[in-house]
Parts: structure tokens; C-alpha cells; sequence
């Protein structure tokens, strides 16, 4: 394909030169951004008078059809392009005739990649927040029927406190919460048109800038030319803003897979979601989950890749810029098919009850409650705290918790002890006494589940 920019030099560039130089093998995604802002701009041009009404119809015309044409699959891209932008521009050219080399007019490649990445980024955003919702509506679900499922609560990795499983599903509720908000607050920042800036100093026609970015669905446009064309800070920022959201997925797997666990065997995966081995014939590994963690990490390299190609720029566009694309859309990618995995993994896993049950019957964790009702016996809490934590010890001598023990035991240790004490120590009583906002009672962990809801009718 002929240069487009051939001119004071002949564009007979060296083969590998080409190549190492184009950008069509991932920049092709955005062809519908690219011909959408076109049109926009043909349609300005027009408006203003830089461009007859008929040229602006065979251009927007022309255009319509290129993207229907790739959309059916008729017109397939040329990978010896340099970009798709020149890609889209020599078609036109080839199908209207010399019209179509009036479409560059009043703008540069410079500012139409930063338009069209924005307007890239901002409809991933869009599926990520819709992914992002649906993921929270199935941890609501998971918390409303699991009100009342007890299961230990830990710090350090060792068992604490009694919580309820619903409370446990809205802590990452909570989290993915402020991942939308996070990708909402984002979008905002990149939804301000870079279009019009040109190369890097505006341009010498009447243009109307603003005119293109409403009809291009943008809040505003860039006030600086030379920012508008070299900023790549909204592209880092929704890097940022997905490290953080595949964190909390795979501090989430880190959990499942735990759980998953024969020691933990709190939960299993649907044969959906799990895979065997291929030598031992028991196991059922939790790869979706482990690779959601995996994953992880590679989106925090696409933020370090970005942020490091950026520091040491000088204003205004360089060609280091195109190393913006690969590794964000790469993220972006990666952060739908974890939240597409997810979703239906935890929509259809099962709940084992019974052994969360267990579990927290059997790790003491029941032990601060046996304090706390000392205390308000009237024992001072450090000598409440050391008696609790010598029943603790008898218990794990014997084999047997605290439930368990007998009254004239516990009255060995103290006359304060009666039997309302059991009552104090039962895990549900434990876990419903927990009635401060936000905690574990089920009346707690309704409104939370309350909330979660009404930020997804928001």
C-alpha cells in the first residue's frame, strides 16, 4: 500500500523498516472509532464551510459503507497498512476519487489516534462496568441465601470470629463497588475530545470543535493542542483502575481456591469450572480460578509497561506512543474474559454448610464472646481474657470445644459463670450479636446486600 504521507521524502522505506514501524496488527480494532470520528469531522467541515455539502455526503457515504463492508467481512484489512487509519483513508480514497483526500483536512493522525483511543477505551469501560454488575448481582444473590450459613471469619489465615458466608460475599461486593466507581470516575477524565489539536499547535481553519466532540458523544474538548495530542494519562489511569479490580478477582480465587481445597472443602465448582489431572484420576483443579490469579499479574505489567514508556517524553507526540495501544487493550481484554469466567464459576458453585459449620465450631472462635460475657459479668477484661484463653487451651487438651464443656468445669475457673453462658457462646448468638453497621447479623448484612442492590438500580 502506497504511503500516504510521501511527500518531501519518496516513502521507500526498507521492508523490515515497515513492519517494525506499523501498528495495523493491533490498531485495526478500532476501525469503527475510526470511521465514526471521521464522519464527525467531515460532517464539522462541512458545517463550517471548509467542505461542500456534496464532498461531505460522498465522504460520510463512503465511509458508511467501508464499515458496513467491514462489518459483513467483504472488505478484509490490509495487513501492509501502516495503521488503520491510513488503511481507511487510502480505501476512501480508491473508491470516492480525489474527495476522499479532503477528509484529513484540519486535523493530523496525531489527534485522530488519541481520538480514537479514547473513544476505544471509553466502550471498554462501558463493558467492563456492564461485566462489573453483573458480577455483583451474583454475590448479592450468594449473600441473600446465605444469611444464616456460619463459617469462621480469619485474620492471619487462622480462625477468628464467626461470620456469616453472605457477610463474607458482600466484603467483595464492596470492593467491586469501588471498582465501578473507580471506572466511572475514569471514563469521565477520558470522555474530553482530543480532536481538532492536529498535530500539535490546533490548525489555521474556523474549525468548531466542540460541534465534533458532542457529536461524538464527548463532555468537552482538550484546552491544551499540545496535551491534547501527547496525553496518554487516561489510558494509565483505567490501566490503574483494572490492576486494582483484578487484585481484589484474585484475592477473591486466592479464596475459592482455598475453599476449594480438600482441607477447606467449604465449596466445589461445578465440572463446568474445574479441570482433572492427567495422572492423578481424583483430582478436580480449580484452573479458572488460579488463572484469574495468574492473570493478575499481567495487567499490572501492562500498567508498569505503559507508565514507563511515558516518563520520559517530551511534549508533544512521539513515536513511542504507539506502544500506548497493545498493552491496554491486552488489559482490557484479559480483565473480561476473568469477569466472564467468574461470574458463572461462582454463580453455579456449591456451598458446603456443613463443614463451614464445623469449621467454626471447632476453631474457638467463639472465644472473645466467652470474654466479652465475663466482662459484662463484672470481671475485669484481662482477667476474662486470660480464663478464655485457659478454657481454650483444656479444650484442645482434651479434644472437645467450648460448647461442650461442662458448667461444673467452668465453674472451676470462675463463680462468675452460669448457665446463660451457653446461650452467650452459641455461634449464632455470636454471630447475630455483631450489630453494629456493617457487621455480621443477618440484619447487617441485609442492608448490605440492600445497598449493593440500589447502586446497581443507580
Amino acid at each position: 500500500m502506497a504511503k500516504m504521507w510521501a511527500g518531501v521524502t519518496a516513502g521507500d522505506t526498507d521492508p523490515a523498516a515497515d513492519d517494525f514501524n506499523s501498528s495495523i496488527r493491533f490498531d485495526q480494532r478500532m476501525f469503527r472509532q475510526d470511521i465514526t470520528g471521521s464522519i464527525a469531522h467531515a460532517e464539522m467541515l462541512a458545517a463550517k464551510g471548509i467542505l461542500s455539502q456534496s464532498d461531505c455526503e460522498a465522504l460520510t457515504d463512503g465511509l458508511a459503507g467501508i464499515l458496513e463492508d467491514l462489518e459483513s467481512g467483504k472488505l478484509k484489512i490490509d495487513g501492509s497498512a501502516e495503521d488503520i487509519h491510513m488503511f481507511v483513508e487510502q480505501v476512501l480514497t480508491e473508491r470516492i476519487g480525489d474527495t476522499g483526500k479532503k477528509l484529513h483536512t484540519a486535523r493530523s493522525r496525531n489527534d485522530q489516534v488519541a481520538l480514537d483511543l479514547r473513544m476505544y477505551l471509553r466502550d471498554e469501560s462501558d463493558e467492563i462496568a456492564a461485566l462489573i454488575r453483573g458480577i455483583l448481582k451474583v454475590l448479592a444473590d450468594l449473600a441473600e441465601q446465605h444469611t444464616e450459613t456460619i463459617m469462621p471469619g480469619y485474620t492471619h489465615l487462622q480462625r477468628a470470629q464467626p461470620v456469616s458466608f453472605g457477610h463474607y460475599m458482600m466484603a467483595y461486593a464492596m470492593m467491586l463497588l469501588r471498582d465501578l466507581d473507580r471506572l466511572r470516575d475514569c471514563r469521565r477524565r477520558m470522555n474530553i475530545s482530543p480532536i481538532g489539536c492536529c498535530a500539535l499547535a490546533g490548525t489555521t481553519y474556523d474549525t468548531d470543535r466542540r460541534m465534533e466532540a458532542e457529536r461524538l458523544g464527548f463532555d468537552g474538548i482538550c484546552l491544551n493542542s499540545m496535551d491534547g495530542v501527547s496525553d496518554r494519562d487516561f489510558a494509565a489511569e483505567l490501566l490503574s483502575t483494572l490492576s486494582i479490580l483484578m487484585m481484589h478477582l484474585s484475592r477473591l480465587s486466592e479464596e475459592l481456591i482455598l475453599w476449594a481445597s480438600w482441607e477447606f472443602r467449604f465449596i466445589s465448582f461445578s465440572n463446568a469450572y474445574t479441570t482433572g489431572s492427567s495422572i492423578m484420576p481424583q483430582k478436580r483443579n480449580a484452573d479458572m480460578a488460579e488463572l484469574i490469579r495468574g492473570k493478575t499479574g499481567r495487567v499490572y505489567g501492562d500498567l508498569i509497561g505503559l507508565l514507563t514508556t511515558l516518563k520520559g517524553l517530551p511534549l508533544a507526540y512521539n513515536k513511542d506512543m504507539q506502544e500506548d495501544k497493545e498493552g491496554v487493550f491486552d488489559a482490557c481484554d484479559t480483565v473480561k474474559m476473568c469477569l466472564g469466567i467468574l461470574t458463572p464459576m461462582l454463580a453455579t458453585m456449591t456451598v458446603n454448610k456443613e463443614n463451614m459449620l464445623h469449621a467454626a465450631q471447632s476453631g474457638f472462635i467463639n472465644a472473645t464472646d466467652l470474654a466479652d460475657w465475663l466482662v459484662k459479668k463484672g470481671m475485669p477484661f484481662r482477667s476474662a481474657y486470660k480464663i478464655s484463653g485457659q478454657l481454650v487451651r483444656l479444650c484442645i487438651e482434651n479434644g472437645t470445644v467450648l460448647e461442650a464443656l461442662p458448667l461444673e468445669t467452668y465453674r472451676q475457673y470462675s463463680e462468675f459463670f452460669d448457665e446463660e453462658l451457653y446461650q452467650a457462646i452459641d455461634l449464632k448468638t455470636c454471630m447475630e450479636k455483631r450489630i453494629s453497621e456493617g457487621g455480621t447479623s443477618v440484619a447487617s448484612v441485609e442492608k448490605q446486600i440492600a445497598f449493593v442492590r440500589k447502586e446497581l438500580e443507580t
